[in-house]
């Protein structure tokens, strides 16, 4: 424990004020997004607590009831947005985090066979990647969200929302971890200790997850961290044009974009608040893989 704390890392996050600052904010968007039901002062999806008599109040109103102020105001159909934007956190959140799980083990297991196989496997996966990665991710989740919209029933739509948006995101992300992790194993497979594995006769599935992988995951975690804030501003994009979360299930681009509608007649805040808040998450996120990358990347300092 003692020699991890006084490792060349942590001693250089320490040491780097962006990195701190970028850790504390993340952890303060993340803490309030996990705690949203206990800090927020509304729940904004319950329709007793919400009053139309509060909707398109400005920063620092009252309630119509006195009983609180509404500190980022209130939107259209008065819910809180502060509450509002809390609980779009955790939406956001949740879909980034298990869009970029799913990419990192689709694109980690194509990169690693890729890798270590070689030959026609390696020709015909690394086609595949090439001609994805020709389109822009946002292009690639939208064509996918689309199609599988149109492959199923309407009456499943909203129930099945929330899955389509993390595969058509997650499908869109896996080619740039497939290389990395395609290079990588092919610079470890050609070592010694590899090579001694195969001879006494290990399995090769066996070498490449045991001896291979955990050589590879620096760059892995690198760029999952840095896709983390892609597939955010994804979510957010496809939900600015309709066709992200439903709207029971109001993310941070949801938000926008229903604020959006009011911006020209003065609400300003309905749009700003939320926009900032992504702003402020994908920020803290790229900063951090940043920081990540020349951590485990010595030669880049």
């Amino acid at each position: 424990m003692r020699d991890w704390l006084d490792s060349d890392a942590v001693h250089g996050f320490r040491t780097s004020p962006i990195a701190v600052l970028s850790c504390l904010l993340l952890w303060l968007l993340i803490g309030g997004a996990v705690l949203a039901p206990w800090i927020a002062p509304q729940n904004p999806f319950d329709l007793g607590r919400v009053s139309l008599m509060d909707s398109s109040q400005p920063p620092m109103s009252p309630a119509a009831d006195g009983d609180r102020t509404y500190f980022l105001g209130t939107d259209q159909q008065g819910r809180d947005m502060l509450s509002a934007i809390l609980y779009g956190l955790r939406v956001s959140l949740l879909v980034g985090g298990l869009a970029v799980a799913f990419a990192v083990v689709v694109g980690v297991t194509i990169g690693l066979v890729s890798g270590y196989v070689g030959g026609f496997v390696d020709l015909v996966l690394m086609r595949i990647a090439d001609v994805q990665l020709t389109f822009p991710a946002v292009l690639t989740a939208l064509l996918v969200d689309g199609s599988i919209r149109a492959a199923l029933p309407r009456s499943v739509h909203d129930s099945l929302q929330l899955h389509v948006v993390v595969f058509s995101i997650g499908i869109s992300l896996w080619p740039s971890l497939a290389r990395t992790v395609r290079g990588s194993t092919m610079v470890e497979r050609g070592k010694d200790y590899v090579l001694a594995a195969r001879v006494i006769g290990v399995p090769s599935w066996r070498v490449a997850l045991t001896h291979v992988l955990p050589n590879v995951v620096g760059p892995v975690m690198v760029i999952a961290t840095l896709g983390l804030g892609m597939a955010i501003l994804a979510e957010a994009t496809l939900s600015f044009l309709g066709v992200g979360l439903p709207a029971s299930r109001p993310s941070l681009g949801t938000l926008i974009k229903y604020g959006g509608d009011y911006l020209y007649s003065g609400s300003w805040w309905m749009a700003a608040f939320p926009g900032l808040a992504l702003m402020l998450l994908v920020l803290a996120i790229n900063l951090l893989g940043d920081w990540l990358r020349d951590a485990l990347t010595p030669g880049l300092r």
